[in-house]
């Protein structure tokens, strides 16, 4: 298994707010040595990253999502990760639903719900 540092990891959900999980997770990420890119429809930067307005402006592969995001967006995010050939998707909590968990499942993507990706990577 590849290790997960070395992986290209997309959190869709990123913010500029700095008490916001989507900031939070992002900016930790990269403190922690993660290969991270960020996705908000605002773009711009944060903690010096570029940040894309969707998965579709990225241009190298993407291993894994990380959605950060209400379960409505989340669900149309697998749909851009099923288009573009994505085969990890980690929802964060609040951000899954049923909808969106079966239908990753049903594109064959490997999804993980009901858990804190930073926690379970021990960085939280």
């Amino acid at each position: 298994m590849q290790d997960i540092k070395k992986k290209t990891i997309v959190v869709v959900g990123v913010s500029h707010k700095e008490d916001k999980f989507g900031f939070r997770i992002f900016n930790d990420l990269l403190k922690n040595g993660f290969n991270v890119l960020g996705v908000n429809p605002t773009d711009g930067e944060i903690a010096a990253s570029k940040i894309y307005r969707s998965l579709k402006e990225i241009t190298t592969a993407i291993d894994l999502v990380i959605t950060v995001v209400p379960a409505s967006v989340t669900e149309r995010v697998v749909d851009e990760c099923k288009e573009l050939g994505i085969k990890e998707i980690w929802m964060q909590p609040g951000s899954e639903s049923d909808s969106a968990i079966e239908k990753a499942k049903k594109y064959g993507i490997s999804v993980v719900s009901n858990a804190c990706f930073m926690v379970e990577q021990g960085i939280w």
